[in-house]
């Protein structure tokens, strides 16, 4: 089938191997002119070193093209240039099933990805794919598990055929709302996994901090609507533990200078070269849970440590006092 992803993100790249690695016809769509070219000549993305893309995969920056006679819509975009996207893509849109691979929530409207895309495209053929995988594993064709979340028939099967094969699972779900909260989250427990690192703090600590998470975001699904035993799937626990426990994880890399003391204008160069969702979400997250009258004071501590300078060993303290 003809499939565009919209993102050439080490993620997007990663998944339009897959997808082109299962027969489908393939289109890569970039904004950016100099990546379009990069990948033309190259075969190749910085994003994914010593990865070959597949000469099969087109790559191209003109959206109509990218989009005409499309049967599946993959969406690999940072969350921060989700909705002016999509609201080009509404021009050509033709009621075809979206798969989104982008986690968190906008700010200024505090929305789910599939929330914003939903109320621009005015569709119910959204599917949400979410869990532990980093995009270098993908392209390498090591095994990974992911949930998918749906519930739209048509797209949920759509969207397995396209990418499920011998080494990428997918684990079908209807909780939309669980999958795209834990997505959203562990970014922000993955921060601060790696302040505690950076305060030289053990395993130990680390593992106390990913079980006192899955108890807090086990009550904010339920709380927000969704299903609880979410909590245990690839987008719940197996997400938050590949997230929060790995070097290769931008989050976790993030709060590690954090933890360590590193100078302003190395965090800020971090920032300013690297694309950490978790910071982006982190003030979204924080108006959601307060306005949902929902406890979930990590997420009020992980915001005065990264935008209010507090001190990030209270971070220790907050997980021994913690009720």
């Amino acid at each position: 089938m003809k499939i565009t992803v919209l993102g050439a993100g080490a993620y997007g790249c990663a998944l339009a191997k897959i997808l082109d690695e299962n027969n489908n016809n393939v289109t890569l769509w970039t904004p950016f002119e100099n990546e379009e070219k990069n990948i033309k000549e190259t075969k190749t993305t910085p994003k994914l070193p010593n990865i070959k893309l597949s000469s099969t995969i087109n790559i191209t920056t003109n959206l109509d093209k990218a989009l005409d006679k499309t049967q599946l819509i993959v969406i690999a975009l940072p969350t921060a240039f989700l909705s002016n996207t999509i609201k080009k893509v509404k021009k050509y849109y033709q009621d075809t099933p979206i798969c989104i691979a982008t986690k968190g929530i906008e700010q200024g409207t505090n929305l789910f990805v599939y929330d914003v895309v939903k109320n621009i495209l005015n569709t119910e053929k959204i599917a949400v794919i979410s869990g532990p995988s980093f995009a270098i594993d993908i392209a390498n064709d090591c095994p990974v598990g992911l949930t998918l979340a749906c519930q739209d028939k048509e797209t949920i099967e759509l969207t397995n055929q396209a990418l499920a094969n011998n080494h990428f699972k997918l684990r079908k779900s209807h909780d939309i709302i669980g999958t795209e909260l834990c997505g959203s989250i562990k970014n922000i427990i993955a921060i601060a996994s790696g302040i505690l690192k950076g305060l030289n703090m053990p395993e130990s600590t680390s593992a106390m901090l990913i079980t006192e998470s899955l108890h807090d975001i086990k009550a904010l699904i339920k709380g927000l609507g969704g299903d609880g035993s979410t909590v245990l799937s690839y987008a719940g626990f197996g997400d938050l533990l590949l997230t929060a426990t790995s070097p290769k994880s931008r989050n976790y890399s993030f709060g590690y200078l954090i933890g360590k003391g590193a100078s302003k204008e190395e965090i800020d160069n971090y920032i300013k070269n690297t694309t950490i969702e978790g910071l982006y979400t982190l003030k979204s997250i924080c108006e959601l849970v307060n306005n949902k009258d929902v406890d979930m004071p990590i997420i009020n501590l992980m915001e005065q440590i990264i935008y209010h300078n507090k001190d990030p060993k209270e971070l220790i303290n907050f997980l021994i006092q913690k009720p």
